[in-house]
């Protein structure tokens, strides 16, 4: 019994998630505003750092608990150092009036970023929130007062129990609910309680931390997502009809906002 309770607890955070977090999303694509704080910025890493750092020396976690802070710990020093630019990383450019520069780009061996008329810009330990700014700063060299929009493409995957499993190029500041939308969402069976974020040979998002991220609506860039991480839905749990269908009936109802969403911002 308690295990069904659970269950349907996280798949009601689920639903949460879609109803407060993607549908709005969705419509302010629509509706051609910006996403406020949907990267991460340094000092809110350097904050994070140190909180987990506080918690990793902490007598009060288990030592199963402390480990795996310190393991998030290290992926956010990381991505300090490094930024967040990975070599196939796509970045949708629009300089006004300067139609030469204004298209997607890609990282390119190097992670740098080729520009007609500006040359090789490095983007090596450039954050997402940064990448603007960055730009603009470059492109001053050349340009006078440049007016910079810039967007971040990564390409990642989504597999396991979801309709439509593959490789998807999706914009940073989008939902991890809404990456799994556009893979058709979860199929019937799924273990949606289960979703993990997996990179090489590590779980870098897991159990009850990632079930607070996506009730909480954070975003890829948020949760760190970079190119070549890969969100697994695990498929064949069964679970309880009632919820489940409450699932699917909500999928199915945000399916055209989500489509939308992705042509709106990533096109």
């Amino acid at each position: 019994m308690k295990r069904r309770l659970t269950y349907v607890y996280c798949l009601m955070r689920v639903l949460l998630a879609l109803l407060v977090g993607v549908a709005p999303l969705a419509a302010r694509a629509q509706e051609g505003q910006v996403v406020n704080r949907a990267y991460a910025t340094r000092a809110a890493l350097d904050e994070q750092l140190l909180r987990l750092g506080e918690a990793a020396n902490s007598p009060a976690y288990s030592s199963m608990l402390r480990n795996r802070t310190r393991l998030e710990a290290d992926l956010v020093r990381r991505r300090l150092a490094e930024g967040d630019f990975q070599v196939g990383d796509r970045i949708l450019l629009t300089v006004e009036n300067e139609p030469a520069l204004s298209d997607t780009f890609t990282v390119d061996p190097g992670r740098l970023l080729t520009l007609p008329t500006i040359g090789d810009v490095s983007m090596v330990g450039v954050l997402r929130s940064e990448m603007k700014s960055h730009l603009e700063d470059h492109m001053r060299q050349f340009l006078r007062d440049p007016i910079v929009r810039a967007r971040s493409l990564i390409r990642i995957s989504v597999l396991g129990g979801v309709g439509r499993p593959g490789f998807y190029t999706v914009p940073g500041e989008m939902l991890l609910t809404g990456a799994i939308m556009l893979a058709g969402g979860p199929s019937p069976d799924a273990r949606i309680e289960d979703i993990r974020v997996e990179r090489g040979t590590q779980n870098i998002w897991e159990g009850g931390a990632l079930q607070e991220a996506i009730a909480e609506g954070q975003t890829l860039d948020q949760l760190g997502i970079r190119a070549g991480d890969r969100v697994f839905v695990p498929p064949g749990g069964g679970g309880i009809a009632g919820a489940e269908s409450a699932v699917r009936t909500v999928l199915s109802i945000l399916s055209i906002p989500i489509s939308i969403f992705a042509i709106t911002r990533v096109f």
